[in-house]
């Protein structure tokens, strides 16, 4: 499986998990949300699952279910401050499209 994390979104995932030391890593997932099918999830991982794909990413342990694995592989996942927002950006080769918002993308 290949996610890539960029620096800055390391360091934010870093920061949010020295907060949550009881913490099992990272959770990145799918949900069905938005209007164009799939939205993007990235949450602390109370635990992992028999199934889950566990990987370890610049020292960072990240946790894919198997439902979300086939639409998230290849993603790059980044972290982006612009004016008073910031987020994580995904950069994900399986989508072959978005809403007008970005909050949800689609899949062939």
């Amino acid at each position: 499986m290949s996610i890539q994390i960029t620096p800055a979104a390391s360091d934010r995932m870093r920061a949010f998990l020295a907060k949550a030391p009881e913490a099992a890593g990272v959770r990145f997932s799918v949900k069905r949300m938005g209007c164009s099918g799939f939205g993007y999830v990235v949450d602390l991982a109370g635990a992992i699952a028999s199934d889950d794909e566990v990987m370890d990413i610049d020292g960072i342990r990240v946790v894919v279910d198997p439902k979300s694995l086939p639409l998230v592989e290849g993603t790059l996942i980044d972290f982006q401050r612009q004016g008073l927002n910031a987020s994580f950006v995904f950069h994900n080769p399986n989508a072959t499209g978005e809403c007008g918002c970005g909050e949800s993308f689609t899949v062939a």
